[in-house]
């Protein structure tokens, strides 16, 4: 006998990465939340990220997640997570005053937005002749650089930095970076001087993420203090 099936509500946003790519999702169902349950229990960040990046396969009509940003995916998954299981979460946050106190908070999860720092810009003139342009990094080279066992050392850096180079430009042509070897682009940031590496370094510091600011009160102290929750994982932790 075949049973009924119910009727799932679909929803529609816009990425947050270019402001006008439609992303039409729906709610995630049963199947998926145990999922997301099985990975957040285990404890592994790297595992989670893979759990959510499968849930936004499944909730969405998006056929290419890997080539997402980390900030669209993140965005992505906590739209998909309100229209699932509520308008608000659960967390736990270190007061800051004493470094180790804990606290639990309620977070309304439509009051996270992904801040876009003033100063954030993919084009950077490097001196008057050479000028870059740069690519968000993708979910596989987040997780590398996040979440590998060790933190990531200079080297790490180096790789992420080449993989994003989109374009570079001189006074005569511009290079279309998907053409040059990895060993062209890490050569390239080779003959950079620390100046021009760290407009570099910048672009990656600056970029949009999820974030929120909530006020907390230290039990032990009465200090209230302001803690900025910033990524997914702050808001699932």
């Amino acid at each position: 006998m075949a049973l009924p099936k119910l009727n799932v509500p679909k929803y529609k946003l816009k990425l947050p990465s270019d402001g006008k790519t439609i992303v039409n999702f729906r709610p995630f169902l049963v199947k998926e939340e145990k999922l997301l349950l099985v990975a957040t229990e285990t404890g592994d960040q790297s595992e989670l990220l893979e759990t959510i990046k499968t849930i936004i396969k499944d909730c969405t009509d998006l056929t290419d997640i890997e080539r997402l940003s980390t900030f669209d995916v993140e965005y992505l998954f906590l739209q998909i997570r309100t229209k699932s299981v509520g308008e608000s979460v659960e967390a736990s946050v270190i007061c800051p005053d004493d470094g180790e106190t804990e606290v639990k908070i309620s977070i309304p999860l439509d009051e996270i937005k992904v801040v876009k720092d003033k100063k954030h810009k993919k084009e950077i003139k490097l001196s008057d002749e050479i000028i870059v342009t740069l690519d968000y990094p993708r979910l596989d080279t987040f997780v590398k650089m996040n979440f590998a066992d060790e933190g990531p050392g200079v080297d790490d850096v180096f790789e992420m930095a080449a993989e994003c180079l989109a374009t570079i430009a001189d006074s005569e042509q511009v290079y279309d970076c998907a053409d040059a070897t990895r060993a062209e682009k890490l050569e390239f940031l080779d003959n950079l001087n620390s100046k021009q590496f760290g407009m570099i370094q910048e672009f990656f510091e600056t970029m949009p993420k999820l974030s929120h600011k909530v006020s907390v009160t230290n039990p032990n102290t009465n200090k209230v203090s302001e803690v900025t929750l910033e990524g997914l994982a702050s808001f699932f932790a």
